[in-house]
């Protein structure tokens, strides 16, 4: 069975590979000269500033490795390939419940994340409802409370 990739806007892989590149050349090298001035103070066996910079080795080590994995089972979704009538990842959806409320989302990946920013995974409950429907349609959402129904009022393609 073949692995399922993680889909990504192509904002949203380009933060990935920017991270990536910043831990790689800077951060590495910032603890790099910690671990030498921490070693700088003598006893490792006591040195609370050696094992704080170890720490920050470790943490950076495990990060590349997390993003360098991240990148390797990603994907950009090709706008090539989509059709921007419905909705899907990349898309920004303005829907209208029941009671006249109107938000709008920002369809990403599930690693792209951004609740203070409408910014909701195509696996959410709301993204998953919206995914594949065009403007006009009403779907139903499955939320924690129960069902809740929504109309697509505005659907377009993000410029990002």
């Amino acid at each position: 069975m073949a692995e399922q990739k993680t889909k990504y806007t192509k904002e949203g892989f380009q933060k990935l590979i920017d991270e990536l590149e910043y831990l790689k050349v800077t951060r590495r090298a910032e603890v790099k000269e910690m671990l030498k001035e921490a070693r700088a103070f003598g006893d490792l066996s006591e040195n609370s500033e050696y094992d704080e910079a170890r720490d920050q080795q470790a943490k950076v080590e495990s990060r590349i490795f997390e993003l360098e994995e991240l990148i390797k089972n990603g994907v950009v979704v090709d706008e090539g390939e989509i059709n921007k009538n419905i909705v899907n990842i990349g898309s920004t959806v303005t829907i209208r419940y029941k009671d006249g409320k109107e938000i709008t989302y920002y369809i990403v990946g599930s690693n792209e994340v951004d609740s203070l920013n409408r910014k909701i995974s195509d696996h959410s409950p709301i993204g998953m409802a919206l995914i594949g429907h065009k403007k006009g349609e009403t779907v139903t959402i499955v939320k924690p409370k129960g069902e809740e129904e929504a109309t697509i009022v505005a659907l377009e393609r993000t410029k990002r």
